[in-house]
């Protein structure tokens, strides 16, 4: 007959690895596309709204609203890689708090 030791440390539960959950990602995508609106905004603001093809008022008032749609479809497409680094932060945080 064998012996069937079990090794202590197969009894201690294991840490559970962090996971990357959707609302992370969200979070991280949504803090990118912050970012890049706010690195789009001076290059838009020397832009004049005059002339024949110029939007006038309207285009002032309403291009925070294209430069925010701007910033989002960047990330959508890939963005600049800012998400990927605050959601590997959030998983080191995850980490230490457990």
């Amino acid at each position: 007959m064998t012996d069937l030791a079990v090794s202590p440390s197969l009894l201690q539960p294991t840490p559970a690895a962090p996971v990357v959950t959707t609302r992370m990602r969200e979070t991280a995508e949504a803090f990118e596309a912050s970012f890049m609106a706010q690195m789009l905004k001076p290059m838009f603001e020397g832009l004049s709204t005059d002339g024949p093809f110029g939007g006038g008022e309207a285009e002032g008032t309403w291009r925070g609203f294209m430069i925010e749609a701007m910033a989002k479809q960047t990330v959508r497409a890939g963005g600049i890689g800012l998400a990927d680094q605050v959601v590997a932060q959030m998983l080191k945080m995850q980490e230490q708090d457990q």
